[in-house]
């Protein structure tokens, strides 16, 4: 499904199989979340999302996941008990949680470290097509150092030629940044503030 907007841009709109479909073969993708619109990619192809968004290596992107288990599994042993009991109180919902990850995981999100922000987000067409792709390579929808995209279109026109998760318009997001805490041997560090205020 398309639709055109000014300048007779048109913009490709396809339903969570559609999408799920166009990304297993490489594509990238938008998408809404409950914080920023979200631009993805499995995360073998994530290469594509820092060029695209001209993001410097050294910014890591986030695992986004339909549910805590689909995340979970790559989380090293040694984190899974604190990181779980923090998933289940703010989960779906705006914090990431960075947390060692098993093997050689994270190299395709985050060259620099073996650690790896994880989020199931509170926004259910988002998780719809989370449990459908599994999970996937998300940035915010915006050049780097741009301010963020607000809903569909201003994604769209941002990122000409993406396909955008239907249908449009998106629910509304809290036009906040998520929160982002690390876990480093037992204990919490605050990393962003954002939608969250943790207890």
């Amino acid at each position: 499904m398309q639709f055109a907007v000014k300048n007779e841009m048109i913009i490709e709109q396809l339903g969570v199989s559609d999408l799920a479909l166009k990304l297993r073969k490489g594509s990238l993708a938008l998408f809404p979340t409950d914080t920023l619109p979200a631009l993805c990619s499995y995360p073998k192809y994530s290469k594509k999302i820092w060029a695209i968004k001209k993001r410097p290596s050294t910014k890591p992107l986030i695992l986004m996941g339909g549910c805590l288990d689909d995340l979970f599994e790559f989380v090293h042993p040694c984190a899974k008990e604190d990181g779980l009991k923090l998933a289940k109180i703010y989960w779906p919902g705006a914090l990431t949680i960075v947390l060692p990850t098993t093997g050689n995981f994270s190299e395709n999100l985050n060259c620099h470290s073996n650690s790896l922000g994880f989020r199931v987000p509170a926004q259910k067409l988002a998780r719809d097509l989370l449990i459908k792709t599994g999970p996937l390579a998300t940035t915010s929808a915006n050049i780097s150092g741009e301010a963020p995209v607000k809903d569909a279109l201003e994604a769209s026109i941002k990122f000409p030629g993406i396909p955008i998760l239907a249908p449009v318009p998106w629910p509304n997001s809290s036009g906040l940044a998520s929160t982002v805490v690390e876990w480093r041997e037992g204990d919490w560090n605050l990393l962003r503030a954002g939608s969250v205020v943790l207890n």
